[in-house]
């Protein structure tokens, strides 16, 4: 099989593993197609949900003897550990699959060294950089080697980057496909992340409406000086909601915590300064592997000055607000030389009803 017929049986591949997003996390999306030497595929799976089958297993599944001697084409190195599900490697081998492609090696040292298992039971496995495979491997790969979560920010903007008129009315800057792209996605991730302003400016729930709900997120409010008012949308519903504060706060701050302990509001503590990164590391550690941020560009432009933003999707609308006082989607990062500023990647841009979807990677 050609290097390009690899790559292209590893689009379908990539395609078909994003299925999985929702479901799957803290693992990683993984898609599996099983081929004739020709390329012609003889069958295709995906990782569905955390604690069921594996991609390759999944596939298996579909080709049943078909499998033998035909090859596996897989976006992430197969496994090779035995977890709640069996050892991946070891299910290709028993299956007799002939030879193996994978385009991303697992940077899990418990789970990798599939290809090395594969590859001393006779059975060639070979790594072919795919770039899709890789962008959908990077929210796993970040937990695995940093134990942060992933961190994805939205936002909607006019054509002249204004996501808010200066007096802060916002409705509706986006189209109404948007909007519903925005709660899928909240019904996907394991928290959505806001900052005190939004709560106290537009008193949101930030929870996903009208929509399959694959999982309900954990709200989390930046709020160091524990402004939150006890009467907030945001404390409403069954989504647990947690609030990041400061290490010093005053009696009064003390005391306003005392109330929202009954509204069923819990608290994390944030670094020094106010940093994010340790309240995110801890959330992390208690299971939260993606994060969509919905606020203003205070938060967002934190996230990125501590290096904490991964991606952003943004909806430009087809309006030119001319307003020299409109609110940014970004904010508060002092800037003199416009080169040393690092540019995000454009990963696709696509069209939602009115609206231009850009999808960015940092």
């Amino acid at each position: 099989m050609t290097p390009d017929r690899v790559r292209a049986l590893l689009d379908r591949a990539v395609r078909i593993a994003a299925r999985g997003h929702g479901g799957v996390e803290p693992n990683p999306m993984v898609g599996c197609v099983i081929a004739h030497d020709d390329a012609t595929p003889i069958a295709e799976g995906f990782h569905r949900v955390c604690g069921g089958p594996h991609a390759e297993v999944d596939a298996l599944r579909a080709a049943g003897a078909r499998a033998r001697g035909a090859t596996a084409i897989v976006t992430l190195e197969p496994c090779a550990h035995r977890g709640r599900t069996g050892p991946c490697a070891d299910a290709l081998i028993e299956a007799g699959i002939a030879r193996v492609y994978y385009a991303v090696a697992d940077p899990n040292p418990i789970a990798g060294g599939g290809a090395r298992k594969l590859i001393d039971a006779g059975v060639p496995a070979e790594l072919i950089f795919h770039a899709g495979a890789d962008e959908l491997a990077r929210p796993f790969i970040k937990r695995i080697t940093t134990k942060l979560p992933w961190v994805s920010a939205k936002w909607a903007q006019s054509i002249d980057g204004a996501i808010a008129l200066s007096n802060g009315d916002s409705k509706w800057m986006s189209c109404a496909r948007s909007r519903a792209m925005v709660h899928r996605e909240r019904g996907r991730v394991d928290a959505v992340l806001t900052g005190i302003g939004t709560v106290v400016e537009d008193d949101p729930q930030l929870t996903p409406r009208g929509v399959r709900v694959q999982r309900l997120p954990r709200r989390i409010v930046f709020d160091p000086d524990v402004m939150t008012p006890v009467e907030a949308k945001i404390l409403e519903g069954d989504a647990p909601a947690t609030l990041l504060v400061s290490n010093a706060l005053d009696a009064a701050a003390q005391r306003r915590m005392a109330l929202l302990r009954g509204r069923g509001a819990t608290f994390l503590p944030l670094g020094p300064r106010d940093s994010l990164k340790d309240a995110l590391a801890a959330l992390a550690e208690s299971g939260v592997a993606t994060i969509l941020v919905e606020a203003g560009g205070g938060l967002v432009g934190r996230l990125l000055r501590e290096g904490l933003l991964d991606e952003a999707w943004v909806f430009v609308a087809p309006l030119l607000v001319g307003d020299a006082s409109a609110q940014r989607g970004a904010r508060g990062i002092d800037r003199d030389v416009l080169a040393a500023i690092p540019r995000a990647r454009l990963l696709s841009v696509r069209r939602r009803g009115a609206d231009a979807l850009l999808h960015y990677r940092f």
